[in-house]
């Protein structure tokens, strides 16, 4: 591969990134905690899109415990959503570069 072939396959990876990354909106997960009675649903972009609550966690004796869960359920759910953007990323440049040993891309996401 020369020199020229090597810069416009980075313009094309570039391109392709802001398009992939554009679309991580679109890209969701949703992580449970208290055997399902919190759900947070969070997007590629890690923003909160919701979160569900079942109603026989709304006591105020609960509160505390009702924090704990959203936090977990939100922690599993932006976990499992950077695998997913990741492999949404990966696949949007798939086959632009060659395979080079050392070379990560995992920076272009953030």
């Amino acid at each position: 591969m020369n020199m020229m072939d090597m810069f416009g396959k980075m313009k094309e990876v570039q391109s392709r990134m802001k398009d992939a990354q554009e679309t991580l909106r679109t890209v969701t997960d949703t992580g449970e905690s208290g055997a399902g009675m919190v759900r947070v649903t969070v997007n590629g972009l890690k923003n909160v899109l919701s979160v569900e609550i079942d109603v026989d966690l709304m006591k105020p004796d609960d509160r505390e415990m009702l924090q704990d869960l959203i936090v977990a359920a939100t922690n599993i759910a932006m976990q499992n959503v950077e695998v997913k953007a990741r492999e949404h990323l990966r696949k949007a440049t798939e086959g632009l570069l060659p395979n080079i040993p050392g070379l990560n891309l995992d920076g272009l996401m953030s």
